[in-house]
């Protein structure tokens, strides 16, 4: 990321001496923007590999989650609806909210994807209790009150193959240039740095949850 700082400055230099019609304005933008990009991927990489601390405070999913839906209404295609499922009743959780933003859009951003010709997001929140047959199911689950997120899609679905390699890191079904192939093993590392668990439901032309 340091010699990415350095190439981005070098650049950002250099184009404060040219103006849009000179030749040489294009090509040093096209630099800079895929050093924002490589520098996006290596954050997102540092996230996964758990290098980057969140930064925990106590937050109310249901604000964070009104917060995204603006965002998403003025960035996903118009036909592609919204709809929120929220628990009035919701626990405060300890959570970073820049993540959990990164987790939302994530998440939607994929579900997008699985909808080329339109479809639904259902963003809900829940109040639960994980007992002790579910952490025996999930090694590292521990007992207790959690507050469950669920972002769910009525789109193409998964086969169960790409649905048990969806975490792996550079793990993408997605033609190439249309994805790093790191956006959902982000959501996986950044629900892991929280203390909390993440499951995937999916049937092919059956949407995925």
């Amino acid at each position: 990321n340091n010699l990415l700082q350095v190439i981005l400055g070098y650049t950002q230099v250099l184009l404060l001496n040219r103006k849009k019609g000179d030749p040489d304005f294009a090509k040093l933008k096209g630099i800079e923007q895929a050093g924002l990009r490589a520098s996006e991927l290596t954050k997102q990489l540092l996230t996964f590999s758990r290098k980057v601390e969140s930064q925990l405070k106590p937050v109310d999913l249901n604000h964070e989650i009104l917060q995204v839906e603006k965002l998403l209404k003025s960035t996903l295609p118009k036909m592609i609806d919204i709809k929120l499922n929220l628990d009035d009743s919701l626990k405060l959780v300890n959570a970073d909210p820049i993540q959990v933003e990164q987790v939302l859009m994530n998440l939607a951003v994929n579900a997008r994807d699985a909808m080329p010709d339109g479809g639904m997001i259902i963003i809900g929140t829940e109040n639960v209790f994980l007992d002790d047959e579910f952490c025996r199911l999930h090694i590292g689950a521990v007992p207790g009150a959690y507050v469950m997120l669920t972002v769910s899609d009525n789109g193409q679905g998964m086969d169960s193959e790409t649905l048990k390699r969806i975490f792996e890191p550079f793990y993408s079904n997605k033609d190439t240039g249309k994805g790093t192939g790191l956006g959902l093993a982000m959501v996986y590392g950044i629900v892991k740095n929280h203390r909390g668990y993440i499951n995937c439901d999916s049937e092919y032309n059956s949407g995925t949850t």
